[in-house]
């Protein structure tokens, strides 16, 4: 009887441990944290140091600056102003093992996308199955911070949003089952990619489009800020995962791939916003835009790809595409 009760407790302990994730604490005691009651954390945080970070717009010089004056998006509304401060402020602020919430928000990022009703470890290696590239997902953050958080926690919280988050998730973890010689040449065919780390990826790419005042037309006219860049973030992922699913791309064409949404997301907001719309209200448009043109990402990702370690703040996606 002494060694089945202590088989059993070493049984519970483990399962305790899944659990554990909140500071102690069990995980699934924590209820999910939805994204408007987040979003009142950070308005009511101290963020003074984060926001002491901040560069506000991309600096221009010569006839680059001339040109944004005359040529360029109008500028943000004065009343606008606060809400895009604290949304870059959320980019420079890091996750704190300490903060309840940012904890909080993390598990219920897991849950959602794993379809768990427990929750996982802060370190461990179920953060790689997620598409972090490490056991610490706070080192992914480098660059976008909670708001890289904040807007998956967006993604899985919304309730329309959630079927695309969890069918592109599974696009993500695409498998094979072949064996032997075919391994090798179904290796290539493969289509799964990191998750998460192409997410940071859509923040940053959102972020700045937001610095280079490239919302600020769609901002005003909504009269909103963080809700127009959780919708551009869900947009662009929208677009690559289309792209990604029916033009066949793969790992390595994911360099390309980002160039065209960097494009897309400064050039083209309002259609990519138009396409997220028609295909969340399931209209006809919606229906047409479910299988893109081959026209657009060739085989070029295969030589611009350039996959590095962490979310290096310094590193800009114009120029050469880079998935970090």
């Amino acid at each position: 009887i002494s060694e089945e009760l202590r088989r059993a407790q070493e049984e519970w302990e483990a399962v305790e441990e899944i659990q554990s994730g909140l500071g102690g604490t069990s995980a699934s005691a924590a209820p999910p944290i939805s994204f408007n009651e987040a979003l009142q954390y950070f308005q009511t945080a101290d963020l003074s140091e984060c926001r002491k970070k901040v560069r506000a717009t991309v600096r221009r010089q010569g006839l680059a600056a001339l040109i944004h004056f005359f040529f360029g998006p109008p500028r943000l509304q004065p009343q606008l102003q606060g809400e895009r401060e604290l949304a870059l402020a959320m980019a420079q602020c890091g996750l704190d093992d300490n903060e309840r919430v940012h904890m909080r928000i993390l598990q219920t990022i897991y849950k959602k996308l794993t379809r768990s009703s427990l929750g996982c470890p802060r370190y461990g290696a179920h953060w790689e199955e997620l598409g972090f590239q490490g056991v610490d997902p706070g080192t992914d953050l480098r660059g976008t911070g909670m708001l890289g958080l904040m807007q998956m926690l967006y993604f899985v919280m919304d309730a329309q949003m959630l079927p695309l988050a969890q069918e592109i998730f599974k696009l993500s973890q695409h498998e094979t089952q072949a064996r032997g010689v075919w391994a090798a040449v179904t290796l290539l065919l493969l289509q799964n990619f990191p998750f998460c780390i192409m997410s940071v990826n859509i923040t940053r790419i959102v972020i700045q489009a937001l610095r280079e005042e490239r919302l600020s037309r769609e901002c005003n006219r909504r009269q909103q800020v963080i809700a127009v860049l959780n919708d551009l973030y869900a947009a662009a992922f929208l677009q690559l995962y289309r792209l990604w699913k029916w033009q066949h791309k793969t790992i390595a064409d994911s360099g390309f791939l980002l160039k065209e949404l960097e494009f897309s997301t400064k050039k083209k907001p309002k259609q990519l916003l138009k396409s997220l719309e028609a295909y969340m209200s399931h209209s006809p448009a919606a229906g047409s835009l479910q299988h893109p043109s081959p026209a657009s990402g060739g085989g070029r990702g295969r030589e611009e790809m350039d996959f590095t370690g962490v979310c290096d703040p310094r590193v800009e996606l114009e120029g050469e595409a880079r998935l970090i």
